[in-house]
């Protein structure tokens, strides 16, 4: 439903159509290589250019007969081309064309993928900037930590995207290559060149040692890194969910005029794009594990790898895409409520700021761990009995034989504890 109702472009890529086609500019590069070689006539390779089609219908209904697509697809072209078909797949075994066209498809795909994750580095960093000085709670287990800045949680979003980026990067150039190796890539029917120059022509790498197959830790890295991609949406998304709860209505998706949030609570605004990104995130975690099973063949090939390829490949590949775009989406239209950032800020009534007055202590020369129990008393004072934590430490006499009341007061102020988010957006963003 994904890709072919809301992504076409992807689609199209995944098509039996495209398949085929695919496979055909890789016959077709092949015989020209071989022209070159001198080793068949530039006159059929010219036929072959001209007439060389098929149509997808055709290579199904004699792939009843034949039951193996390659043959079919083969047999059909050749019916088009004629007496020059005889210079079609010469040499070549089945995946020799079928890896190898992948790679196209890949690399056709990787494309789209790709453009989409630059468009949300680019929102992140608007984003981040314009709350980089946004205050906020941090929160670890759930629970309110220290203070921090919206921004400075979006640009640690855009700093590990940034590295989803490289190992893509890095992935598809090591799936974008082909082998026209023969059947169990000894070359023992064309030479190493020919596999060099059919490549170069088709513009995508080549393997330096395959069996029969492409070996499939090339796919498994891909779709690994197509998983982390995921997870990354979906630690994303799982953030945004939290903010958006009532309890903390701190930042939410947009929801739009006339949107409803349920079919029986008319006051429901449901994080519904954020729990779609982390369900469909777990598919693409789940497609990485069928990847890593696909590594081991028998020998130099079996084919148990392939059934699994026509399902994790399009899927992964159209997920990456669309949840990509969703992200973008959302970051793009994040509804940040401040005011309540700010509320927030005070919810426990300043236990946020234990640690600063533990480590003030620790400077007037008080033990680490008695400065631990003075502040501990007070502040679990604060979680039993809802007390104000500054006004219990202010009446503590410990505390203040060691602290005075202007230290105290020094003490509880988020602004101090963000003095370095103008440092960290620089290591990030640059000084620009």
């Amino acid at each position: 439903m994904i890709s072919r109702y809301t992504f076409p472009e992807m689609a199209r890529i995944w098509s039996e159509e495209r398949k085929f086609r695919a496979w055909l500019e890789v016959e077709i590069a092949v015989c020209e290589v071989l022209a070159e070689k001198g080793e068949i006539p530039w006159e059929a390779v010219k036929t072959i250019k001209e007439k060389a089609d098929f149509s997808v219908e055709r290579i199904k209904e004699i792939e009843k007969v034949t039951r193996h697509d390659v043959v079919a697809f083969t047999t059909a072209v050749a019916e088009h081309v004629g007496p020059a078909s005889r210079y079609v797949h010469l040499g070549l075994t089945s995946t020799d064309v079928v890896d190898t066209a992948q790679a196209l498809r890949v690399r056709e795909a990787s494309d789209l993928i790709e453009k989409e994750i630059c468009g949300l580095l680019d929102t992140l960093k608007r984003q981040a900037l314009r709350y980089k000085d946004t205050p906020m709670t941090g929160r670890t287990h759930g629970i309110h930590a220290e203070p921090t800045t919206f921004g400075l949680k979006l640009a640690v979003w855009y700093s590990e995207m940034q590295r989803n980026l490289e190992r893509f990067q890095h992935a598809r150039k090591n799936l974008e290559v082909g082998k026209i190796s023969g059947p169990v890539g000894s070359f023992s029917h064309l030479p190493p060149d020919v596999e060099e120059l059919t490549c170069r022509k088709l513009g995508i790498g080549y393997a330096k040692a395959s069996t029969q197959t492409l070996q499939r830790d090339r796919h498994a890295e891909y779709l690994c890194t197509l998983a982390i991609l995921g997870s990354t949406y979906d630690k994303i998304a799982t953030e945004i969910r939290h903010l958006q709860r009532t309890e903390v209505r701190e930042a939410a998706e947009s929801f739009g005029s006339g949107q409803k949030g349920s079919s029986s609570m008319p006051h429901k605004r449901n994080p519904i794009t954020c729990e779609n990104v982390s369900g469909l995130s777990r598919i693409l975690r789940s497609n990485s594990l069928v990847a890593l099973e696909n590594v081991p063949l028998w020998h130099e090939r079996d084919i148990s790898h392939s059934s699994a390829e026509r399902v994790i490949l399009p899927d992964s590949t159209t997920l990456a895409h669309y949840l990509s775009v969703k992200v973008e989406r959302i970051i793009g239209g994040i509804v940040v409520n401040s005011e309540q950032m700010l509320a927030n800020l005070d919810l426990m009534g300043g236990l946020i700021y234990s640690g600063t007055l533990l480590l003030e202590l620790c400077r007037k020369g008080v033990l680490r761990e008695t400065a631990y129990t003075w502040i501990q008393r007070n502040a679990m004072r604060v979680w039993d009995e809802k007390a104000d934590f500054k006004t219990l430490i202010l009446s503590d006499e410990d505390i203040r034989n060691h602290l005075s009341e202007a230290e105290v007061e020094a003490c509880f102020n988020y602004r101090e504890k963000l003095k370095y988010v103008d440092t960290v957006f620089e290591r990030v963003f640059g000084q620009a």
